[in-house]
């Protein structure tokens, strides 16, 4: 084993631990720091399901190795809501619109709706639609996401005004 000790902030936190040099960001994330929210599927970044922002930029942690985080700001599904508690604009809009079903490819779409999001705050269905088209979904078909996404960027340009 070739365990190397890294810094980074996860979710607003510092954040120092070992990681084997072939440990992936998500298998550190979600067996050295227990936040189980980020999902693995196919382990071949093709899923979606373990999407999280890496210095605000979506990435598929299953693809990224632990140590390539070093200093680096990762923000999970974990702590998408705020401190105190109140849930992301998307959180919400994914429950009113039921935009969730068995909820495993939940996390991932969240993230990867995030960074769309704070880059096209008024998108249009398809540019929804081309946000997520690497992310899996086996349940919903996509039509309560989509609406779920354009609640929420509707509820993010009112609170920015």
């Amino acid at each position: 084993m070739n365990a190397r000790s890294i810094a980074l902030t996860v979710n607003g936190r510092p954040v120092n631990g070992t990681a084997d040099v072939r440990t992936t960001l998500a298998d550190f994330l979600r067996h050295s720091l227990r936040l189980t929210g980020t999902h693995l599927g196919c382990e071949h970044g093709v899923c979606g399901a373990c999407t999280v922002l890496v210095d605000g930029a979506s990435v598929r942690s299953c693809l990224m190795l632990a140590v390539q985080a070093e200093g680096a700001h990762v923000r999970t599904i974990e702590g998408l809501a705020g401190p105190d508690g109140e849930l992301h604009p998307l959180q919400t809009a994914f429950r009113d619109k039921h935009g969730l079903q068995c909820g495993f490819c939940t996390p991932g779409m969240l993230m990867t709706l995030v960074e769309f999001l704070e880059e096209n705050p008024d998108p249009a269905e398809a540019e929804i639609r081309d946000a997520i088209s690497g992310n899996i979904c086996r349940c919903t078909g996509y039509e309560s996401i989509v609406a779920a996404a354009l609640q929420a960027a509707a509820e993010i340009r009112e609170r920015r005004r």
